[in-house]
């Protein structure tokens, strides 16, 4: 049995609007008030905001021309398409929640949660492909050539508008903003893999065919087989490697320990599960 699983392309685009959305709604609610510059352009639109009292909307709609441009000439059509909608989307939110009465003035709440508002909408922009433009798209084209995780690269790019909002603003708040980007560029990393509650499970074994029983039986997942040498004993073993859930983990656990409690077994956490009965539904053959 074969399966094929193709997302359609207006998924790409729904993601995008409705990351941006969520980057527009904490510009507004955390960062701006606040005056925290936590990178990127909306981080010169709020240093613009203070110093000349300049719409951050049209500011950012104006300093991503240029860079969709450029993301036009180096990332492809496809790529550049969806940017212009996570672009025009970032600062239309902008503009029209700009007199939303939800601000949040403490500097360390708005950072906090600024970063993860933040980090949840540039995530998902990403997942669809995206970009919300500015520095964002900066870090895309990082992690396109260079092969570095999307918040490691946003973290480098926004580290020098931070930078700069000590001079404008005070030393205080740009420790503020370098806080809400390492949140944000956390929970970017989070988002894109879709870190979930899952363990992979390594189980050392005499007695493979026992646990394989226990495993397909119990909890009905897959698993695989791999032979293995003892490095004290040079006796041959088997080492059973399997992902399950997290309640299924404790009672896998509760399992081993009954069945074969000889056995030696890792529980590790496992960031990203691609296949059949995770990312795909479970097929029976």
């Amino acid at each position: 049995m074969t399966f094929i699983q193709k997302r359609p392309v207006v998924f790409d685009y729904v993601q995008i609007i409705f990351g941006a959305t969520l980057v527009g709604l904490a510009f507004n609610i955390f960062l701006l008030p606040s005056r925290i510059a936590a990178g990127g352009i909306s981080g010169v639109s709020t240093i613009l905001y203070e110093l000349f009292g300049y719409n951050p909307a049209y500011v950012q709609w104006l300093i991503n021309i240029p860079l969709i441009l450029l993301g036009l000439l180096l990332a492809g059509k496809e790529f550049s398409a969806k940017t212009i909608v996570g672009t025009f989307f970032v600062p239309f939110v902008i503009y029209l929640t700009g007199g939303l009465q939800l601000h949040v003035d403490n500097p360390l709440l708005s950072s906090i949660y600024g970063g993860i508002m933040l980090g949840i909408g540039l995530g998902i922009v990403y997942r669809g492909n995206g970009s919300t433009g500015g520095t964002a798209l900066i870090a895309q084209l990082l992690k396109k050539y260079t092969g570095i995780s999307s918040g490691f690269s946003q973290l480098i790019v926004d580290g020098v508008v931070v930078v700069t909002s000590a001079f404008v603003f005070n030393f205080e708040l740009a420790l503020y903003a370098l806080m809400s980007i390492y949140v944000t560029s956390k929970v970017i990393d989070f988002v894109q893999l879709q870190t979930s509650p899952t363990k992979l499970v390594l189980i050392i074994t005499d007695h493979p065919e026992k646990i394989q029983s226990v495993i397909q039986n119990e909890i009905d997942r897959g698993l695989t087989k791999v032979k293995s040498t003892g490095g004290y004993s040079n006796d041959e073993k088997t080492m059973i490697l399997c992902v399950v859930e997290q309640s299924e983990a404790v009672y896998l656990k509760k399992l081993l320990q009954t069945a074969e409690p000889s056995s030696f077994v890792i529980f590790l956490n496992a960031s990203e599960i691609l296949g059949l009965g995770f990312s795909k539904a479970k097929v029976h053959r």
